[in-house]
């Protein structure tokens, strides 16, 4: 077996948007290296100031070098076969793979990661950094951030790690059933292994232990694997798996119950990597105000964050409609009620027999509080039972009046007819559109799941 150990210099972080500026490979053969291979390249871009600085490689430089469509044939021809090693492997095959694919190649080669395989041949050492690892470990280094000193020191990195693999983990990394390559670089194996094939949540934490990302799965392992397949050129990507460093996970009873606790963890961690999510919020609500004659208003208006509503809608029509109801049972003055702005084809009301002006105002606001307190005492009151974390158990979903109280878990052979004391085993969380979205089309779907009360 032959190993590529491979080092490049880019213009940027990502392969879909950045250009290679220089490539180094060494063969190394087992034992020593037998063959070497070194180029700078014309990315055909300007090279950033500060890259510049950084590696030492001017557009002067490479202004007469080959571009990597003239490299890449030969290139491929060096890689073909070989085991590709690299330092943080995926970032520098992302990059091989995505130009040779550009120049009409195609490279599917075994990986290994020098960095994954230091941290579990060395396991403790305070940096993983080549830079670090280097001083920590004698190792020369010469021509730093230039791709054939870091090849070269990467190759005498590995031909240490080689005679230190006393356990086999070389073997066992390079096994076809191994997706010990397909981790990032800093997430430790046994995190991965240890992740249940159930319905959860699941962490990623950086360095500091701060969670980046939060998901949720069906099964927790099948899903956190997807996140690490396949070689997405994008900078989100690469700078997603750069910062995963361990994973934490929680065990649901249903996938249900994992979407719930994912948006209540989005919404209370906000993790960075989780901007994308978008939670749908309500487009409407319900408000009441006094006017300077002390009379209460209803108002349907366009809804508003931080401002306290009576109730929250999709759509307008909803809104309207209620609106409508509360008047005809409540006997509620039309002009009181805020739905002229809100509408363009105003439905015929009937106005009630009274004239708001024959009734003072605190007459007339009972008669409002009543409303909304009916439409409080009206709303739905249920449970939704379903499969818990084990037998012993089963999950509970409460809604109260309309409004997700929380869910848990409860005995399976509770009695639910005590409904104080079933509550006690759930877990408040703050209720969102979103969440009774969820919680309402699930029940729509499983009525037999469904317990009123």
């Amino acid at each position: 077996m032959e190993y590529a150990i491979v080092d490049i210099e880019t213009t940027g972080g990502y392969a879909s948007g950045s250009g290679i500026t220089e490539i180094a490979i060494l063969i190394h053969n087992g034992k020593t290296i037998i063959d070497r291979y070194q180029t700078l390249i014309n990315p055909q871009v300007p090279i950033p100031i500060y890259i510049q600085a950084l590696t030492g490689i001017t557009d002067d430089m490479v202004c007469d070098s080959p571009d990597f469509g003239q490299v890449a044939e030969q290139v491929y021809k060096i890689l073909e076969g070989r085991v590709f090693v690299a330092h943080n492997v995926n970032f520098d095959y992302s990059f091989v793979k995505h130009h040779l694919e550009n120049a009409g190649y195609t490279l599917n080669a075994q990986k290994l990661c020098t960095v994954r395989l230091t941290r579990k041949i060395k396991p403790g050492l305070k940096s993983y950094s080549l830079g670090k690892l280097c001083d920590a470990l004698k190792i020369p280094l010469t021509d730093r951030h230039r791709a054939e000193g870091d090849a070269q020191a990467t190759a005498i990195l590995f031909s240490r790690l080689l005679e230190w693999d006393t356990e086999g983990h070389i073997t066992i990394m390079l096994g076809k059933k191994s997706k010990e390559q397909q981790l990032p670089p800093n997430l430790p194996h046994k995190d991965f292994e240890q992740l249940p094939h159930c319905p959860g949540v699941y962490y990623f934490k950086d360095q500091t232990g701060k969670v980046v990302y939060v998901g949720k799965a069906k099964n927790i392992r099948k899903r956190v694997s997807s996140h690490f397949t396949g070689h997405n050129p994008k900078p989100q990507r690469q700078h997603f798996l750069r910062s995963i460093y361990s994973i934490h996970y929680e065990i649901c009873g249903t996938e249900l119950i994992a979407l719930l606790l994912e948006a209540v963890e989005i919404k209370r961690l906000w993790p960075v990597f989780n901007k994308a999510i978008k939670r749908q919020e309500p487009k409407f609500a319900l408000y009441s105000y006094e006017d300077q004659n002390g009379y209460l208003h209803l108002e349907v208006g366009n809804h508003k964050k931080g401002l306290d509503n009576i109730h929250t809608f999709n759509l307008k029509t909803e809104a309207l409609n209620l609106l409508f109801k509360m008047i005809r049972d409540f006997e509620l003055h039309p002009g009181l009620c805020g739905f002229k702005s809100t509408i363009t084809h105003e439905p015929k009301v009937q106005e009630p027999e009274i004239k708001v002006a024959e009734l003072p105002p605190l007459e007339y606001n009972d008669r409002v509080l009543n409303a909304i307190e009916h439409l409080h005492l009206t709303m739905h009151s249920f449970i939704i039972l379903d499969k818990g974390r084990n037998e012993d158990e089963q999950s509970c979903i409460w809604v109260e009046n309309g409004c997700s109280y929380g869910f848990g878990y409860i005995e399976h052979y509770s009695d639910i007819k005590n409904v104080e004391e079933a509550k006690k085993s759930i877990k408040q969380y703050p209720a969102t559109n979103y969440i009774m979205q969820l919680i309402y089309n699930y029940a729509d779907r499983f009525p037999e799941k469904v317990v009123p009360f």
